[in-house]
Order: structure tokens, then sequence, then C-alpha cells
């Protein structure tokens, strides 16, 4: 077991431990002191691993090296909305990655704020939605479908501005057009790569991240998450994939509605009440694409989402003396 002041040697130096700052059933993340800086060492949870099937354990160890190869792919400027790899390596026979080191996640500040009794203000959600399309335009650039896009992946800067995409184990190559084994988080995944196909496979493209990025702008504005997805991810939590054929069969086979009427209004009027009526229409126009059930209907690329998020800029820059103020918090 990995314990505070271990010593875990990588490519480029040796680093201390000091603190364990968060984990899953398949990672966990250290914050170490490194030859230069403090970085999160990402490793592998030995003791899952220890209880895992060795079909599970060869997953794990292939997504580290997945995620180790993309981010040794990217150029030096890539980085500006995408977490660094400063370092990797091997240690007790697992693979490990030395990130740059974040102050947080948008999943933990979302819920400070909710204790608090408070909501991001909108230009924010916006300013972050915009980054994280420029994080996916990378990840897309590269060959790549990401797969995996939810709050605790998007990690803050110490002011809390700019944000920056990490965890890329799920991460599908674009050019690998077959349909896949399940990868992702269920409670924030697009139809398709909940729901399989009649060969059990899920045939997801890059179309599936921008219904991610749907439904991170809808928490963000509303701080609650989709029917859709809540009912997913319960599924999913209680019969694995097969959760997907229980909510098919409740809706006589076809696969919930991905948007409800009250979400809309919810959403349309959370954003009016501090960036004005006009930013709402807008706003709600782009969750309407997002989240459409079928990809095909969503927007195309990276720049199509930009094209759609000019005019809400547009009608909030319009409302600027109340844009810095947070949203209203009230409940429908």
């Amino acid at each position: 077991m990995l314990t505070a002041g271990a010593i875990i040697t990588l490519e480029h130096g040796h680093y201390r431990l000091r603190e364990q700052i968060a984990g899953s059933a398949y990672g966990v993340i250290w914050r170490a002191a490194g030859p230069l800086r403090e970085v999160a060492l990402k490793l592998i949870n030995r003791e899952q691993m220890a209880l895992a099937a060795a079909a599970q354990r060869a997953r794990w160890v292939a997504s580290a090296g997945n995620e180790i190869a993309f981010l040794r792919s990217l150029r030096e400027w890539d980085g500006r909305h995408i977490v660094r790899l400063l370092d990797s390596g091997v240690h007790e026979g697992l693979p490990v990655l030395a990130l740059e080191l974040m102050a947080g996640d948008l999943a933990q500040h979302m819920a400070r704020l909710k204790r608090a009794g408070a909501t991001p203000p909108f230009a924010q959600v916006l300013d972050w939605v915009e980054q994280i399309n420029q994080a996916l335009a990378k990840v897309h650039q590269y060959g790549w479908r990401y797969l995996d896009l939810k709050p605790a992946n998007v990690l803050l800067d110490p002011q809390g501005k700019g944000v920056k995409l990490a965890d890329f184990g799920s991460n599908r190559a674009a050019a690998e057009t077959q349909p896949h084994s399940y990868a992702g988080t269920a409670s924030w995944q697009a139809p398709e790569q909940f729901f399989p196909g009649p060969d059990e496979a899920y045939a997801t493209e890059a179309r599936s991240d921008y219904f991610a990025l749907g439904a991170l702008f809808y928490f963000l504005v509303t701080g609650a998450a989709l029917r859709f997805c809540s009912d997913c991810g319960q599924a999913y939590r209680e019969h694995h994939t097969a959760g997907a054929g229980l909510l098919l069969r409740r809706g006589d086979g076809a696969i919930p509605a991905t948007l409800l009427a009250p979400e809309e209004a919810l959403f349309a009027r959370r954003v009016a009440s501090s960036a004005g009526a006009a930013c709402g229409r807008e706003a709600l126009a782009l969750l309407r694409t997002l989240l459409d059930a079928a990809p095909a209907a969503r927007p195309r690329h990276a720049l199509h989402i930009s094209r759609l998020l000019a005019p809400i800029r547009a009608a909030l820059t319009l409302h600027a003396p109340t844009q810095g103020q947070a949203m209203s918090g009230a409940r429908p």
C-alpha cells in the first residue's frame, strides 16, 4: 500500500508522495514533490487490481498506456486546455503518470458553491464551455474520441478561471470506426455510448463528446444533472451494462428523452435571470443541438460549436451591466 513519504522513480526523476488527493476504482492521485515542482502522480489502484479479474486488470493497464501515449503525442503549445504530462514510467510493474498539479476539478468546485448556496456567473460558465470545446478540438484533431467528459475530469487553475481536460484512459481512436466495448461514465454519456447496438457494442464518434458537453453545460447552469443522465447512471450502478436493456424495456423499446421540457424551461430561466432573455434563448438553442439524441444532428465539429457560442456571447455582452452577477439560484 502506498503511504506518504514513499519514493516513486520515473524516467526523469524521483517523486516523494505527500498526500492522496483523489481516487477511484481505477486509479489514485497523489500530490508528490518532484525534481522541479509538485506534481499530481497518477497510479493504478493496486488494491483494486488485486481484486479484479484478469481481463479488467488488462483493461486498466491498457487505459494507462493509452493515456500516456496520447499525452506524449501533444505538442508543447497544445497544453493550454489539456493537462500536461511531465513524466511517466513504471512502478512495481504498473504504469505511472506525473501530471501538472491543478487546483481541483469542476465537480469539487460546484459542490463547494452548492454548499454556499451559490452558482457560477453565466459569463464564467460560458468561458468554461468555450475552453472545454477547445480541449475537445485538440483531442479530435489528434485522431481520438474522448468519451469521458464529466465535471471530475475538468481541472481548474488556482484562480478558478481556466480549465484543462484530464484523464484520457477512455480515449478511442477516431479511425477505428467499428463499434467497441463499453467505455466512459454512464451518467454523462450520449445515447449511443450507453445503449449498445444489436451486436452489444457501442457505435460512438466525436459527436458523442458533444452530447457530454451539453450535459455538462446544463449541469453548470442549473447545478443539476439531466434526468436522462441520472437514469442511465442509476441503471448502470444497479445492473452494469444490462441497465441499458432495462431502460429500453421501460420505454417499450424507445430510448428515453434526452432533454425534457421542464429541463429546458429551468435552463433558460437560470440563464435569463443573470444574462437576459435573449441570452437564455440563444443558450437553449445550443443546448438542444448538443443534446440531440441523433449524433448526426449535433454540431459537426468544434468550429461549429464556436459559431453557435458566438450569438450567446454577443447577447451576454449586450447585457453587460449584470453579467458579473451570480445566477439567482431560484428554484422552479
